[in-house]
């Protein structure tokens, strides 16, 4: 495996990527029925385009907001009308459980000297309640969301602020770790070495930027630094 070169800083994406999505549906399916992970999938494909629209718009809400109406959305599509499972389902969202392997890697980042960290379109509050759900606080050494620009990835304005956070200037010098093919593809296409986590088993989408590596999870990033 081919290692990444000049990296002073490994900067993640939060959702999909550290943090399982698609928890609070599981935790919920023996009261949601069949159509679980259906609905999961609709949420977070919404989730996911009122973002972009919503940059495209420029109508900006925070993603607490966008993740609610994506639920919404889904919920609505498929008849789903019971009282509280929205405000249930929202509150899963601020403990979503890190994927297993996340605190060993990113601990064995850290010890190859590497600033570390998140990049999410999730607001702060969001973000922070997930960290310390995840009882990763230590890990990091900024926890960076788009609220700080206004506007969502892969907006070329948000992979900016982290170079600006981090103090540093070459985009190179930047591993940018995300298992959103699109976030990937953006950071690469901006100028960092962007390293895909295929954790969903996709490939590349036909937009501009290609990753310089791919991984099946996160145990796998620090072989290449």
């Amino acid at each position: 495996m081919t290692k990444l070169q000049g990296i002073r800083a490994c900067v993640f994406d939060a959702y999909g990527t550290l943090f399982d999505v698609h928890a609070p549906m599981r935790k919920l399916a023996p009261e949601i029925g069949e159509k679980a992970e259906e609905i999961s999938q609709l949420w977070r494909q919404k989730q996911l385009e009122y973002t972009w629209l919503r940059s495209l718009m420029g109508v900006h809400a925070d993603f607490w907001h966008v993740t609610g109406d994506a639920l919404d959305y889904a919920l609505a599509r498929h008849g789903i009308e019971e009282p509280g499972l929205k405000d249930e389902i929202m509150a899963l969202y601020l403990k979503l459980d890190a994927y297993p392997e996340v605190a060993e890697a990113l601990e064995a980042v850290k010890a190859k000297g590497k600033l570390t960290a998140i990049l999410s379109n999730g607001s702060p509050s969001m973000l922070e309640a997930a960290v310390r759900h995840a009882g990763l606080e230590k890990h990091f050494n900024f926890v960076l969301s788009v609220e700080d620009v206004g506007i969502y990835k892969p907006s070329r304005r948000v992979y900016r602020h982290a170079m600006q956070k981090l103090q540093i200037h070459e985009a190179g010098a930047v591993c940018f770790v995300s298992a959103n093919t699109w976030d990937a593809q953006g950071a690469a296409q901006f100028g960092f070495q962007s390293v895909r986590v295929d954790r969903f088993g996709l490939i590349d989408d036909r937009i501009p930027g290609r990753p310089a590596a791919t991984i099946g999870d996160l145990s796998g990033l620090v072989g290449l630094l």
